[in-house]
């Protein structure tokens, strides 16, 4: 596809509450689509509900500039989330995403995470339906890493191949959603070479590394609370230090085109293949548009060959 998608996510959800302002969001959204951007990624649990709310709002006039992505499957109670992938769940969450979406139809609509007392099969067979009553357009996986419990010598994408697999007999699938980085390469070793031999697209999620490939973090800085990356391993102030060498190389390879570190960071996630999209997320306009001219940066195999000798990521992102 060659361009760069919006992911909506830290505009309401898991990313530092007190940097999410309603009208901010809505500018950053239209910033997004004037530079370019078509895809717009979101789902019903972020807020839960209030991203979709944002998207539909966002989008008044402007339906047709976007490509609208979003999710089913997940429940956000108090403190936990549950999965539900009954059939009747997913045909009621797919009319309540249509009325804040504020459209007639969900361009991809995304099984976030499969609901294990449930067939997935029996799920995606609901979701297949939307497609036959023109609710939804195509449908997508979100794809489960799973490092903790892997079988020993199996790959990080295998069970969510299974899957795949699975459902692929029961209707097409259209896209699948990955995290894929220069710090996450995983992706590239057997579930992205699933999809493109069936064509099917790569959604990259975190393509900046939850904002530390930007650049524009400094270990130990801290964040807030309710901020995911507060909890995460890879967060802490030691492994923020260990990883800078990601930093430093994506700079460099950066400043020869005169570019950013996250314009590099979506550019190499845009040379692993066409059907590759990726979906940075955030919260301000200028961000916007800069991840959207990552579009624009073609890396050279000078530049792909000094990226792909980068330590990997320490500490796991689990």
């Amino acid at each position: 596809m060659g361009a760069v998608g919006l992911g909506c996510m830290p505009m309401s959800w898991a990313y530092s509450a007190s940097q999410r302002r309603g009208d901010r969001a809505l500018r950053t959204v239209h910033a997004a689509l004037d530079a370019g951007v078509q895809l717009l990624d979101t789902a019903d649990m972020y807020g839960p509900f209030t991203n979709e709310l944002l998207v539909g709002r966002a989008l008044k006039g402007r339906r047709s500039d976007a490509f609208v992505s979003t999710k089913c499957g997940l429940l956000v109670g108090d403190q936990h989330i549950v999965a539900n992938g009954r059939p009747g769940y997913v045909r009621r969450a797919c009319d309540a995403s249509l009325r804040r979406l504020q459209t007639d139809v969900i361009d991809l609509y995304q099984l976030h995470r499969p609901d294990p007392e449930v067939p997935i099969e029996e799920t995606w067979g609901a979701m297949a339906d939307l497609v036959t009553a023109g609710k939804v357009r195509a449908l997508g996986l979100c794809a489960v890493g799973a490092r903790a419990s892997r079988r020993p010598g199996a790959r990080m994408y295998d069970e969510t191949i299974r899957q795949l697999e699975r459902v692929q007999q029961v209707f097409p699938v259209g896209a699948v959603q990955a995290e894929l980085s220069v710090w996450s390469p995983e992706a590239l070793e057997s579930l992205l070479p699933w999809c493109t031999t069936r064509g099917v697209g790569l959604l990259a999620a975190m393509p900046l590394g939850s904002g530390y490939l930007t650049g524009t973090l400094t270990p130990g800085q801290g964040f807030e609370r309710d901020d995911l990356r507060a909890r995460h391993p890879r967060f802490t102030a030691e492994m923020m230090a260990a990883n800078q060498p990601l930093v430093v190389g994506l700079r460099r390879v950066a400043e020869r085109h005169g570019a950013t570190p996250a314009q590099a960071a979506l550019a190499w996630v845009l040379r692993q293949g066409p059907h590759v999209v990726p979906v940075p997320g955030t919260k301000r306009e200028c961000w916007a548009v800069e991840n959207a001219g990552a579009a624009r940066l073609t890396l050279t195999e000078r530049d792909l060959v000094e990226l792909a000798r980068l330590p990997p990521a320490q500490g796991s992102w689990d």
